[in-house]
């Protein structure tokens, strides 16, 4: 359970740490609002996070123990993984990740829940990550713990959010400043490196069930 916990640690931070709207959106906002903002964000983020993964563990549950939903998640997922973890490692690399704060603070949104909700939503990846990834280690932690592996992995998963939004807003908020390029450079390569494992884990789960069929 220790080994399911950590994995959704860490692939919540992955998916949190790059930039996007998201975390362009929470940097806006903890400028105005303050660390309030990071807590905001994440609760309308992971309200949708529990809404995505009841309706696929309702959809998809009564096929995660089949041979075949675990030979194609796996791959899939694996694939999905490894790309991304390439990605983020291939952009810290070349310094496109970065992340630049707006010099004026923005107006206060009073709905900031909702905004993170929206604005999660509206972003492809993280469904189609969901649908793919999410439904892989859904699978995972059910299969070998039942609901309450499903339940780890979900409490593993938001503290990774919760954790990330509220340390990026206490560090606007307090210092007008986020982190060094090097050093944020250096945690998106070293949790693409993270992804790239988690990857090849689960194509290695995979390929003994395909030699069996």
């Amino acid at each position: 359970m220790v080994t399911i916990f950590l994995q959704s640690i860490l692939i919540g931070y992955s998916g949190a740490v790059m930039p996007g709207s998201l975390l362009t959106y929470t940097l806006d906002q903890s400028l105005k609002s303050g660390m309030k903002a990071g807590f905001m964000v994440s609760l309308g983020h992971i309200f949708l996070e529990l809404l995505l993964v009841i309706l696929i563990f309702l959809g998809f549950g009564q096929y995660l123990n089949t041979i075949l939903a675990q030979i194609l998640i796996g791959l899939c997922g694996g694939i999905i993984l490894v790309f991304m973890g390439s990605q983020m490692i291939r952009d810290s690399w070349s310094g496109k990740v970065t992340i630049a704060l707006s010099t004026t603070a923005p107006a206060k949104n009073r709905s900031i829940m909702l905004g993170g909700a929206l604005i999660s939503a509206a972003n492809p990846y993280f469904i189609i990550w969901w649908v793919v990834v999410g439904l892989g280690l859904i699978m995972n932690a059910f299969n070998t713990f039942g609901f309450g592996g499903v339940l780890l992995f979900y409490l593993g998963h938001i503290l990774a959010d919760f954790s990330w939004y509220l340390l990026v807003s206490w560090m606007v908020s307090k210092t007008r400043a986020f982190l060094s390029a090097k050093v944020y450079r250096l945690i998106i390569g070293g949790l693409g490196l993270c992804l790239i494992g988690f990857g090849i884990g689960f194509f290695t789960n995979a390929l003994p069930l395909i030699f069996q069929r």
